[in-house]
């Protein structure tokens, strides 16, 4: 099949048009496939087979005809995402032999029929970015507040995240984390996550979380059936361990939710840094697979508002960030940390799989 000899092309992430979708579509496929994800890759094989042809009505036509830059709109997931909310609701029998894992010769057809069959059903499923929170990213925030315990910053952290969707991973203080043998959390936790560890561990030492909050264009309420089948839609089928940590961690958000306030991240983080600072705690800004979806202006501001900030942050009050994010060029995860007063020097602590499943550790 086509998503057998699926490969990479280099593409400007703000690239326009018919040709640029296409290319999104094929990285799409061969990042899939290269992610334990073949009926997702297959999803998206299918529906760029359709690409060029007027199956699929007004949802491929405005595919066809995206606006925006497709890879950097995560374009691919959007229809995707839309598509396995309908099976998972089972709103169209036809589609269960593709998320069965059957891998059905006729796929392209299967999918072009319901696009047609729900067509206004699926067309908001274009409106926005994909919520793809994952507690299993949650590792990343807490092997970097270790390392910057190391650094000598207080380990007492309040945690500000940009892009929290449902807020997932701002109640990570109730997870146990096992990050190559170093073990932090309470025992009695929500949740264990315990990605597979190459290389040496994150030192040790531990870390509390005093105070957490988060930011969001368009949060997701857990507490509403609808909205919690929407953020189940964008986990990727075969992944079913992902589908477990999203139910454990709907289960402790409705339990006592978390702080997101509907916001912009470029209007949170002024907000944030604008609070004086406590002695004794470190301030950190943390984001995972959200950078790509802010546009560049806001990513600017940002930047330099916690650059600023940067320059005023002391031994007894120190400010980091922290993301978790795709290197466009290598198509892997990486996770970066800076701080200051360290001077606010970028350094790469690990490559990781996007969901949490491994990390190489470099820190």
């Amino acid at each position: 099949m086509a998503l057998v000899g699926a490969r990479y092309e280099a593409i400007d992430p703000q690239a326009k048009g018919l040709d640029a979708v296409r290319t999104a579509f094929a990285n799409q496929v061969a990042y899939c496939r290269d992610n334990g994800a073949p009926v997702t890759a297959l999803v998206c094989d299918a529906l760029s087979g359709l690409l060029d042809g007027r199956r699929g009505g007004a949802v491929m036509a405005r595919i066809q005809s995206w606006e925006g830059a497709p890879l950097a709109d995560a374009l691919p997931l959007r229809i995707a995402g839309g598509l396995h909310a309908l099976h998972l609701a089972g709103a169209d029998r036809a589609l269960a032999p593709i998320y069965a894992g059957e891998m059905p010769a006729d796929a392209h057809e299967r999918l072009a029929a319901a696009i047609e069959r729900h067509e206004t059903r699926l067309l908001p499923w274009l409106d926005g970015p994909p919520q793809t929170n994952e507690a299993g990213r949650s590792w990343g925030f807490a092997a970097a507040m270790l390392w910057l315990g190391a650094q000598g910053c207080p380990r007492r952290f309040a945690l500000y995240e940009l892009g929290s969707s449902a807020g997932i991973n701002l109640v990570m203080a109730r997870y146990r984390f096992d990050l190559g043998g170093v073990e932090v959390g309470p025992d009695a936790a929500a949740m264990s996550l315990a990605p597979d560890w190459r290389g040496a561990p994150p030192p040790a030492g531990g870390f509390t979380i005093q105070e957490a909050r988060g930011c969001d264009v368009a949060p997701v309420d857990l507490t509403d059936p609808e909205q919690a089948l929407r953020l189940r839609a964008y986990v990727w089928p075969e992944q079913t361990a992902r589908f477990a940590r999203l139910d454990a961690a709907i289960a402790e958000a409705r339990r006592a939710p978390p702080a997101i306030a509907r916001q912009s991240a470029g209007d949170f983080v002024r907000e944030v840094l604008a609070c004086p600072p406590k002695a004794g705690v470190t301030r950190l800004i943390a984001h995972s697979v959200v950078w790509q979806y802010i546009p560049a202006e806001e990513r600017a501001s940002i930047t330099a508002a916690i650059e600023a900030a940067g320059t005023e942050a002391t031994a007894e009050t120190p400010l980091a960030w922290a993301m978790l994010e795709a290197n466009r060029d290598t198509h892997r995860h990486e996770l970066r940390v800076r701080y200051w007063p360290d001077g606010g020097d970028w350094h790469r602590l690990a490559t990781a799989h996007p969901h949490g499943a491994w990390v190489e550790w470099a820190g």
